[in-house]
């Protein structure tokens, strides 16, 4: 695991537990970029180095690739300001990309148990039930996480958001678990650098083309789904 030092671990305001680099910059950027902003610190759990991805001609082995999206992650993070503003938090592991499913789960939960209790956060991000778009490794990140966000005491509970859409699953094995969103938040103040922080993920752009084509009204208003509102 790599990660930002710690020393108290100030409470954070939001907390983000994902499986991939990128999982944060579609849907949070501009949410991240907002709470900074405002002072609150905020933090990042990244589970994988993504190495399972589309090379798309930019490197020739998993292992170029993992060191290729830690380096844009890190550019992207920078853009954002959650590496750069004292008191956030940003960790990364070595779960193995594209496999979550098939490795213990425990593991994954106890990650997500131990950030929780670390950080103290007041809201904490992951993908819904049905991962978003049936992806694997979304699909096990949102299980390990509402197990541990379930094991915590009810008042200990941090809020719990899921990315969401307006817009029903295109696949129709999807749509049983799809959990529209309940919360948004207008982002414009910040689309440039949004936009910027997006670009750092270039073995990413078949992903941003076809988020951008798909849902383009979320690159200025981030949507949620919070859990018990």
């Amino acid at each position: 695991m790599t990660h930002a030092p710690d020393t108290e671990s100030p409470r954070l305001k939001l907390l983000l537990i994902l499986p991939h680099p990128d999982d944060e910059v579609y849907g949070a950027a501009g949410t991240l970029m907002t709470l900074l902003a405002e002072g609150h610190n905020c933090g990042l759990v990244t589970l994988t180095h993504g190495e399972a991805g589309r090379m798309l001609g930019l490197c020739n082995t998993p292992e170029e690739l993992a060191k290729l999206r830690d380096a844009e992650l890190r550019a992207c993070l920078a853009v954002i300001g959650l590496t750069t503003t004292p008191g956030s938090s940003f960790e990364q592991h070595n779960f193995p990309d594209k496999y979550l499913q098939d490795q213990p789960l425990e593991p994954i939960i106890e990650t997500a148990r131990e950030a929780m209790a670390r950080h103290r956060p007041e809201i904490v991000l992951t993908f819904p039930p049905n991962g978003s778009n049936g992806h694997p490794d979304h699909v096990t990140t949102h299980r390990a996480v509402k197990a541990a966000w379930d094991a915590l005491p009810a008042a200990e509970r941090p809020r719990l958001w899921y990315y969401a859409s307006d817009t029903a699953p295109e696949n129709e094995a999807l749509r049983p678990e799809w959990l529209p969103a309940n919360l948004r938040r207008d982002v414009t103040p910040f689309i440039t650098r949004k936009l910027q922080a997006i670009a750092c993920h270039r073995t990413q752009a078949l992903s941003t083309v076809d988020f951008i084509r798909k849902f383009p009204e979320r690159i200025v208003e981030e949507t949620f789904y919070e859990v018990g509102v």
